[in-house]
């Protein structure tokens, strides 16, 4: 049967879109596995079992309107088809960070996360970066972003980074896990679906949790913890497909910015709730 509407639960929102979500996604996934959000119109799923189930169902479709410009799709992500991919990402990283580097502080949301998919997209496409300066590529910028805000509160692991750049992609990964850039993926049910140990009706909307989902004890260790020496980050990563970008970008940014670290004073602070990430990252580069 499905799960009781009637209980009170706290709902998607609740506490405001720019409050911290952990703590409700503690109670969600502790308490109610399953559970209707009246004010979003959706059954919320938020245990990492039942959200990988539920995005792997088939019986649970992405609505009509996410078709598009979900995570994970190339179109979205500034991601082309077009060749050279992995030269195009080594030379538009290095570029930017040569252009960044000995400046005595910078942001690198706004002049790096930022215009490095931008510029990926621009170069495959041969247009000029001009014609493509008001796009928002916000998927990877997001990741990118949470990924440099993570390495940067953990010096010891970006040292690491810097002597093995082999690690960056198991950093890449890692940062999906624990900061993914769109925390809210939707569903709608075709048929009933037992789920989270009820049933989602047949018409109903489904929103996975995968903010939630990355932060289940029961699926990883400490998964609080940022460790980009963990074994296993699940399979959750795959809502952001521009490991390319993170891996030259990141190697970028190591080469051209031996002392780069957090400018004095500063702390990053993430925003925003169906998506979230910092969305100002100020560094010293020397």
């Amino acid at each position: 049967m499905a799960t009781d509407r009637t209980l009170g639960p706290p709902g998607l929102f609740t506490g405001g879109r720019d409050r911290d979500p952990y703590p409700v996604y503690r109670v969600l996934r502790e308490r109610y596995p399953l559970v209707y959000d009246a004010r979003l119109d959706a059954w919320l799923v938020s245990r990492y079992a039942d959200v990988v189930s539920a995005l792997t169902d088939p019986r649970l479709v992405r609505p009509r309107s996410t078709q598009c410009c979900e995570p994970g799709d190339l179109r979205c992500t500034g991601a082309s088809s077009l060749g050279g991919q992995r030269e195009i990402a080594e030379r538009t990283a290095y570029v930017l960070a040569r252009r960044l580097a000995g400046r005595a502080e910078v942001d690198l949301v706004a002049e790096f996360c930022r215009w490095l998919p931008v510029g990926v997209l621009a170069t495959a496409a041969r247009m000029p970066y001009g014609a493509l300066a008001g796009l928002r590529v916000a998927t990877t910028e997001r990741a990118l972003a949470s990924l440099l805000a993570n390495l940067l509160d953990h010096p010891a692991q970006l040292a690491a980074l810097r002597a093995a750049p082999g690690l960056i992609p198991h950093a890449w990964a890692e940062s999906l896990r624990r900061d993914p850039p769109v925390h809210v993926l939707m569903r709608r049910a075709v048929r009933d679906v037992p789920l989270g140990g009820g049933t989602v009706p047949a018409g109903a909307t489904v929103a996975c949790l995968v903010g939630a989902a990355g932060r289940d004890p029961d699926r990883f260790a400490n998964p609080d913890r940022f460790d980009l020496h963990r074994s296993d980050t699940g399979r959750l990563s795959i809502g952001c497909p521009a490991t390319l970008q993170a891996q030259y970008g990141v190697r970028a940014l190591l080469d051209a910015m031996p002392g780069l670290r957090w400018a004095d004073g500063f702390r990053p602070v993430e925003t925003g709730l169906l998506t979230r990430s910092p969305r100002i990252l100020l560094v010293r580069t020397e």
